[in-house]
């Protein structure tokens, strides 16, 4: 009966460290697999910052554009409505200058706000569209990485 009861534990020890050897490696390849997944999101997601940067550095460049622009014309008519001050011949008319200076600088003002804020606006949303779904693509490679 001894003998018996060995074989039989001998068999089944068998049966059990193949089972075991088959979820081993059942488990390796899931590691692997979801390391590949990680690896490829990686990549997504480094890509996607690249290009969340070039489009935040274009957008930046044109900003800087507008300022320097508006700064520019800004400094111009300043420059011009001096002279036409300078160069009135009563005080009524240095005045009237002066208003119109006034008027003319606060229109441009809004209007050179208006332009960088709807820059700033079209640039944080074209920045933030290539990060917009990596949230979305981690949670589904959790997700799938768990159920697998």
């Amino acid at each position: 009966m001894t003998k018996a009861k060995t074989s039989s534990e001998k068999t089944a020890f068998t049966a059990d460290s193949a089972l075991g050897a088959a979820a081993l490696k059942n488990g390796f390849e899931k590691a692997i697999k979801n390391y590949d997944a990680v690896l490829g999101f990686g990549k997504e997601t480094a890509q996607a910052c690249v290009k969340s940067a070039t489009a935040a550095g274009k957008g930046l460049e044109s900003l800087n554009g507008e300022v320097y622009a508006y700064s520019k014309q800004a400094i111009e008519d300043s420059i011009a409505a001096a002279g036409a001050v300078m160069g009135a011949k009563s005080i009524h008319e240095a005045f009237e200058f002066q208003t119109g200076f006034a008027k003319a600088a606060f229109e441009a003002y809004v209007g050179g706000l208006s332009k960088v804020s709807e820059l700033v606006s079209s640039t944080a949303k074209e920045s933030a569209a290539p990060l917009k779904g990596r949230m979305q693509a981690w949670l589904d490679l959790v997700q799938t990485a768990r159920i697998a």
